[in-house]
């Protein structure tokens, strides 16, 4: 099973993809684990979720580590699938919770009531994709399939 999950092509199109949803999900993570970057860290974060949202303690968790040890997979290459699994879920979840109310369009105007879900759908678009591709050419994944 190791060997499938870690397969990938030497192709450098997913490689490009990998990198975009790993430079833009890692930072999400250090603000909800570490609150930098303007983030809330890991004790609020987790109070937010499971006391704001409701949801329960175990997802909120599983949240937080897909946006943090997700977005480091992503960026190394290691893991990818489960990387990619990890960000699909938190869009999808996170756009038909909070986000699919306001709409398709991004907040860039302030004019919403909050944020739209265009920004989940392509985060959402890239995670299906490496996780049918996996993390291409630069990637632990490759380098560890072809030892």
């Amino acid at each position: 099973m190791l060997p499938k999950l870690l397969a990938t092509t030497n192709e450098w199109q997913w490689t490009v993809l990998r990198l975009a949803a790993g430079i833009m999900i890692f930072p999400h993570g250090l603000q909800k684990t570490f609150g930098v970057l303007g983030g809330q860290g890991f004790s609020r974060q987790m109070g937010y979720f499971t006391g704001h949202e409701h949801i329960p303690v175990v997802f909120a968790f599983l949240a937080i580590m897909a946006e943090f040890l997700g977005g480091i997979g992503l960026i190394a290459g290691f893991l990818t699938r489960i990387a990619a699994l990890g960000l699909l879920c938190n869009m999808v979840i996170g756009g038909i919770m909070v986000n699919l109310p306001n709409g398709l369009f991004m907040n860039w105007g302030g004019k919403q009531k909050g944020e739209g879900v265009e920004f989940h759908l392509l985060a959402a678009a890239i995670a299906i994709v490496l996780i049918a591709k996996g993390g291409g050419a630069l990637s632990l994944d490759r380098a560890i399939s072809k030892g």
